[in-house]
């Protein structure tokens, strides 16, 4: 695998039943860069998303073809633990899914498993909401619930509760949808300072949002892939039509 790559995609196809939902999929992702997954809904984003940490495991009657490449081994080989993957591949949802529990606990949970030890956990629950830019908003009430919090704040929540587990991969499935355009500037923000220490993939149906936070994009269609390129180059100048039809708004 070339240096700066960091998950290798080659010839994937993925079934639900017999429904084809990703064809003969081939691609690179790149350290510590922010690529987005765009294309109109039920295209196969965010279920290629789910594939990099083996979440459509989880789903009943499903089937991957090829190889998903990740610290040089198919992520997909018998041996290979899939927690151990979601804990270097993290995730964070459309909608914010704080646990019913404490801020501090929401983040300590994962590592706490992880035998992380108590007299390290609050040093890492700091670090891990200072990352998320939270620290400042719940440092007096982290023995407060997670559920009071308000929408963006959950959302950010959950991005410290991933990086909380060391990742080296954060996937983010239309992590600002369910946000008002204030909390979703601040994700912005975010995504852009993280991407210095991670890699992001991002799913997003915001044409405007791609372009402003990615440095690679692609454009799947009907479980194909269209086109993979720097950003600028797929907003500016696509090379296959269908996606310049997609991103002006002709289809979608």
């Amino acid at each position: 695998m070339e240096s700066n790559t960091i998950i290798s995609i080659r010839g994937v196809n993925f079934y639900y039943g017999t429904v084809r939902a990703l064809t003969d999929i081939s691609m690179k992702f790149r350290k510590n860069k922010v690529t987005a997954l765009i294309g109109p809904s039920g295209c196969g984003k965010s279920t290629l998303l789910r594939l990099l940490n083996r979440m459509n495991d989880l789903i009943d009657g499903t089937k991957v073809e090829g190889e998903i490449l990740f610290e040089d081994k198919n992520i997909y080989a018998p041996d290979v633990d899939p927690v151990e993957i979601r804990r270097k591949i993290g995730m964070v949802f459309q909608k914010p899914n704080p646990f019913p529990k404490t801020i501090y606990n929401n983040i300590s949970y994962g590592p706490n498993l992880n035998g992380v030890s108590s007299r390290d956990m609050d040093a890492l629950v700091e670090q891990s909401l200072k990352q998320a830019v939270l620290w400042d908003e719940v440092k007096d009430i982290l023995n407060k619930s997670a559920m009071n919090l308000s929408g963006g704040q959950q959302q950010r929540l959950c991005i410290a509760r991933a990086l909380a587990m060391k990742p080296d991969i954060l996937l983010m499935d239309e992590p600002t949808s369910a946000l008002d355009p204030i909390s979703t500037a601040k994700i912005e923000e975010l995504i852009e300072e993280l991407k210095d220490n991670y890699t992001i993939i991002i799913v997003t149906h915001n044409m405007q949002q791609a372009a402003r936070v990615s440095d690679e994009t692609a454009f799947f269609y009907l479980g194909n892939l269209i086109e993979y390129n720097k950003t600028e180059k797929i907003f500016t100048k696509p090379e296959v039509k269908q996606t310049e039809d997609y991103i002006t708004g002709r289809f979608g």
